[in-house]
Formats: structure tokens, C-alpha cells, sequence
């Protein structure tokens, strides 16, 4: 059984190893005794897990070409624990046609979040799950994105054969199994063809280093820079990113690069990004992720002005890295026990999508959060079990039609009201009500009424 991941745990350590004085020699024999053990301690536990599912051997499933599009979509989707391949057919059929009325981006990991382990042994492959995913992916219109992530037990210092679920979202490769994951990468590589798009690993799984308190940029940044090598051999044209680097931030003070109304971003991500900048191999996009909450406040000053924490990532990260097209892998807007209404809730993740456009951002891949069976599903594409569209979904098809990566934005184009959200191109306007009450303001030359969180499109120029 492959477990429900969610979102993702963002248990962070925050404490400092402090080594106590003594002779350098045994200071450094402790220090290295100290950090060793602390990097082995998620690593203790594996308990064997299930017998990894392996099915009969079979050839790569033909996948027809991605869409030959005018430009980059943009913004696109992640596929997770639960998708089309656990609804009833006339749903996945809603879906397929969902998705691919506008062609977008989709994401899949190629271990969990709704797939097996794809190499329960050294050598022994098993794809099954990948090829259901990413046969409707290409069904479905998809610009096809692979999330590499995660790696088998035997790479991490479990068992062959056998999956521990617990420790999939947990525990990094060893380095010492560093070369077989690049060999998986390529092997995946070649499994899909029509795949030009891989970002490497997730959020620095396993990667936090207690005993600095701080991430293991150089140990991420090594893996990396072996699967870059390895999927570029397979084929030069494949683009490979990293570090997908999870962002955070705190309401308070501190010595930071980046702080704002939004509050003040965790200068260790920041360091550990700066690192792989300046030690990466190669790159051909920069990937992170975030939420425009912060640790201890959630959403400051308001739901709505939290969102420039996006605006000011982006912008830090396309000066670093010599401006590298910026993707966000994950993008989160809303507190846990929110209470949002739907109406809310999509005019936030409207507005946010207002601030990547407008910061630069090549692409938004949306975390979808899809349920099992039927009930309620708060920000998903489609309703569970009925196959029904759901709010976000039209609103990744319009910014995917109106507000590609390579659309010339007019930003003449402003309301007389601040409440409205404004976004812009020659063909189309969508504007964003971010009160909870009805608003009438001037836009484009027009006077326009817009309810409580309403979003509304309209055309221009003969649109």
C-alpha cells in the first residue's frame, strides 16, 4: 500500500549541537562520531515495510508527443496520492477533458504520491504505476514533468525487495548510492521519451543536517549534479532543474536576506540555494517551493499582501542565479483550519497566480489535493467520485490560455480600486475582488461590479 503523503511534513529541527571543549583530537573524533550518528538516526527503524509490488516485465507505453505550443504554458499540475487512476471511468473521462481543453503542465514523482517503488532491488525495475500516470498524462494533452523523487529502500539503507513507506518522504539516498540513483534518473529517462522536464528530488528530503543545523547543500548538491550528468547523456535536450528548495518564513526579526511585510525568509534556505548556484553542474531552471504563510502567524499582514513573498522570492532568485527561468514546484496560500469558503479560497490562489505572472515566473505547478471516494475537497480540480470541475481548475485553464510564460503583460492596465486585482494582456483582463463585499471600480476604461472574492475575465481588443 502506497500511503497518503498530503502535502508535505515540514518538521524542521531547530536545535544546535553544542560539542563540549577539550583536545582538538578528540574534539574532532567527537564531532565526527556526533555527526555521524545524528545523520544515521533517520535512517534506524527500517522495518522491512511491504514486499515491494513488482509486476511482470513489459515495453515502455507508447505516449503520444506532447502539444506543439506557441509558448510555454506556465502553469500546470502535480499529480499526487490520489488521481484519475482511483476514480470511476466516466470521471477520469471528465477529467481527461478537464485538463486537456487547455494543454498545461503535469508533474509526476516516480516514487509515491501515487506510484510504487520503480526499483524494488538493484536492477529489477518496475513501472506499472509511472506508466498508468503518465498514460493519462499524455491522453490528457500534458506537457509531461517528472519529479525525481523518491529512491528505493536498498538506496537509503533498507531492505531490497521491501518498501517502508514511513521513510520514503524522510530519508535521502546514501552517498554511497548516489551513482545508482543518476543510473534510476536515466533509466527513467529512457523509459519515457517523451519527458524533457525533470526536477531533482524534493524539498531537500533527508537533507537537514542536525549536527550544523542547517541543510546538506554540498550532499544534495553532489546527488544532483550525478542525475544532471546521467539525464543528459540519455538526451542533451532533456532540461533538468533543482534544488527545489523548500522556502519558509517566520512573522519576527532576524538576519536574513529577505524580509518584507510578509515577514522574514529562513537565511538557511537562502544559504543552501546560494551554494548550489555556485556548485551545480549545469541547470536549465531554478525550482522551489513555499507558502505566502508564515511559521508562527500564518498569513501576515492579510491573506491577500502575504502573497508578495512570492513576488520578492522570485526576484531574489533570478538575480542569484544569473536570471535562471524561476519554477515553483509547490505554492500553498491557505492556513490549516482556514475555514475559507471556496470563493475565498480560489481568490487567493488567483491572486497569488497574479503575483507569479507578474514577478517573472516561467512555472506554477499546482499541488493537487485530490481525495479517495467522494466528500468534500477543498481546492481540488474536480469533485471526488463525481468527476464534477471545481473553481481551480477553470482558473488554471484561463491563466494557461490567457497568461502564458511568453505573454507581453500590459501594465497600463490598473482599477481605480486597490481591493481589485488587476492582471492584463492585449487580448484578455481577469481582475480578482480581495474583499468580502461587493466592489465597483474603473478597469480599463470600464466600470465594473464584482461580488464578495469574485473573479471575473473580460475581453480586450476583440478578444
Amino acid at each position: 500500500m502506497i500511503p497518503s503523503e498530503g502535502k508535505h511534513a515540514r518538521r524542521r529541527p531547530t536545535w544546535p549541537i553544542a560539542l563540549g571543549a577539550g583536545l582538538l583530537a578528540v574534539l574532532l573524533v567527537v564531532g565526527i562520531m556526533i555527526y555521524a550518528g545524528m545523520r544515521s538516526n533517520s535512517r534506524q527503524g527500517f522495518k522491512g515495510g511491504e514486499v515491494a509490488d513488482v509486476g511482470p516485465s513489459q515495453a515502455p507505453p507508447q505516449l503520444d508527443q506532447p502539444p506543439v505550443l506557441q509558448d510555454w504554458p506556465r502553469w500546470g499540475v502535480t499529480h499526487t496520492q490520489y488521481s484519475t487512476d482511483t476514480e470511476p471511468r466516466q470521471v477520469v473521462d471528465q477529467a481527461r477533458g478537464m485538463l486537456g481543453r487547455v494543454p498545461m503542465l503535469q508533474n509526476q514523482h516516480i516514487m509515491g504520491w501515487g506510484v510504487g517503488n520503480p526499483e524494488p532491488s538493484p536492477g529489477q525495475f518496475s513501472f506499472r504505476d509511472l506508466d498508468r500516470r503518465l498514460t493519462f498524462m499524455a491522453s490528457s494533452r500534458a506537457v509531461p514533468v517528472i519529479t525525481l523523487c523518491c529512491a528505493p529502500d536498498w538506496m537509503k539503507g533498507g531492505q531490497p525487495g521491501r518498501t517502508d513507506w514511513s521513510k520514503n518522504h524522510t530519508v535521502a539516498p546514501e552517498p554511497e548510492h548516489f551513482d545508482d540513483y543518476a543510473k534510476l534518473a536515466a533509466r527513467v529517462a529512457r523509459q519515457y521519451p517523451t519527458v524533457k522536464h525533470y526536477m531533482v528530488w524534493n524539498e531537500f528530503k533527508g537533507f537537514w543536517d542536525p549536527s550544523t543545523n542547517r541543510w546538506d547543500a554540498e550532499g544534495y548538491t553532489q546527488l544532483y549534479n550525478k542525475v544532471y550528468t546521467a539525464l543528459k547523456k540519455v538526451d542533451p535536450q532533456i532540461k533538468v532543474g533543482g534544488p527545489y528548495m523548500p522556502i519558509e518564513s517566520g512573522s519576527g526579526g532576524g538576519l536574513s536576506d529577505l524580509k518584507g511585510p510578509w515577514g522574514t525568509v529562513d537565511q538557511r534556505a537562502l544559504d543552501a540555494i546560494e551554494y548550489w548556484i555556485q556548485h551545480k553542474k549545469g541547470a536549465d531552471f531554478i525550482v522551489v517551493d513555499g507558502a505566502s504563510m508564515t511559521n508562527d502567524k500564518g498569513n501576515v499582514p492579510d491573506d491577500f499582501a502575504a502573497l508578495g513573498k512570492f513576488s520578492a522570492i522570485t526576484t531574489w532568485l533570478r538575480q542569484k542565479s544569473g536570471d535562471l527561468p524561476v519554477w515553483w514546484a509547490e505554492w500553498y496560500v491557505e492556513p490549516e483550519n482556514s475555514g475559507w469558503s471556496e470563493e475565498r479560497r480560489t481568490a487567493v490562489q488567483a491572486a497569488a497566480m497574479i503575483e507569479f505572472a507578474k514577478s517573472g515566473v516561467t512555472t506554477a505547478l499546482y499541488w493537487n489535493p485530490q481525495v479517495k471516494g467522494t466528500g468534500e475537497c477543498p481546492g481540488c480540480l474536480w469533485a471526488p467520485g463525481r468527476g464534477d470541475e471545481m473553481p481551480m481548475a477553470g482558473l488554471l485553464s484561463g491563466f494557461t490560455r490567457w497568461f502564458p510564460a511568453g505573454v507581453r503583460l500590459d501594465g497600463a492596465v490598473t482599477s481605480s480600486d486597490p481591493k481589485v486585482k488587476v492582471l492584463a494582456q492585449e487580448q484578455q483582463v481577469v481582475m480578482v475582488n480581495t474583499s468580502d463585499r461587493e466592489v465597483t471600480a474603473t478597469v480599463d476604461g470600464r466600470t465594473v461590479t464584482l461580488g464578495a472574492y469574485e473573479i471575473k475575465w473580460s475581453g480586450r481588443g476583440g478578444a
